[in-house]
């Protein structure tokens, strides 16, 4: 399903590929894929699954749905599992989709047309939860200097300019992808790749807008299925700050973080790493400063 897109143009009937990262995501992984290839057409999909080293043969079925593309990896974590993902997709549009969500009929075709604006870098919708349907966000704020984020409230029926965009259902046209490198393969496991990816588009001059006239249901769980570090955590944290915020920015972060026992493995594993040549290429490419980002919307930090 070879994608047709030229940069900023979308054709009138984008090919989408979807890119579903799972690692023992049990019965949910099955269910969130069904939901895929039933509300997508046949004739402009593509669905691609990324098995990061599950243990409980939850992938399994997908030896009998020949329009999946399995590929397997071993422990490479959300961002870099979803570049994985999008390197071998050939759609107009790349879709990136947590294994446990239910979107509705017609939703791709409302994402896909905010992205016909090439100033446009990604979309997602509302995203409320299967346990507790009252609880919906739209978009996220970061909040303080520990970079915390929060959900957003609906503020109208138009497609909305949000901070950060929510990853487990999020847009964006294959040239972005291309342009931008999409999420940032140093970033380890879970935590931070949405507010990373969406802070960097917005200084780099794309816009991040959520998509309000529809919601996907989204399992929160206190815990994911597999072990996570609160060092990963803060260290995804760190390493925003490092890549894309000024001195005094970076200094309250610091200040902030420090606090956490996990605070000098995660500052050893920033040292480990390329952040201070991140940090120069994109200034170099970046139309935005950060004092601009979140004065833009009102943020603290």
């Amino acid at each position: 399903m070879p994608g047709s897109e030229l940069d900023g143009v979308l054709p009138s009937r984008p090919t989408v590929s979807v890119v579903i990262i799972t690692r023992n995501e049990g019965s949910e992984l099955e269910a969130t894929v069904t939901n895929v290839l039933q509300t997508l057409p046949r004739d402009r999909r593509e669905v691609i699954v990324v098995d990061d080293d599950s243990t409980d043969d939850s992938t399994a079925f997908l030896t009998k749905v020949p329009e999946v593309t399995v590929l397997h990896s071993t422990g490479l974590g959300v961002a870099r599992a979803r570049n994985y993902g999008a390197e071998s997709a050939t759609g107009d549009v790349i879709l990136f989709a947590d294994a446990h969500v239910r979107a509705p009929a017609g939703c791709y075709e409302l994402m896909c047309d905010v992205l016909r604006d090439a100033s446009v870098g990604s979309v997602a919708p509302g995203v409320y939860s299967m346990k507790t349907p009252e609880r919906v966000g739209f978009g996220l704020d970061v909040t303080g200097p520990n970079l915390h984020t929060t959900w957003r409230r609906k503020a109208g029926a138009q497609p909305q300019a949000v901070p950060v965009l929510p990853g487990c259902f999020l847009a964006m046209r294959r040239d972005v992808y291309r342009r931008t490198g999409g999420y940032d393969p140093v970033m380890r496991q879970l935590g931070g790749n949405d507010a990373e990816l969406s802070c960097r588009l917005w200084l780099l001059g794309y816009r991040q807008l959520v998509v309000p006239e529809f919601a996907v249901a989204h399992l929160f769980r206190e815990l994911p299925p597999y072990p996570s570090l609160w060092t990963s955590v803060l260290h995804n944290r760190l390493r925003m700050a490092f890549v894309h915020f000024g001195r005094e920015r970076l200094e309250r972060v610091l200040q902030a973080l420090r606090g956490y026992e996990a605070f000098p493995a995660a500052m050893a594993m920033i040292r480990d790493t390329n952040v201070f040549s991140r940090r120069a290429d994109l200034l170099g490419a970046r139309q935005f400063d950060d004092d601009w980002y979140f004065e833009q919307f009102t943020l603290t930090c």
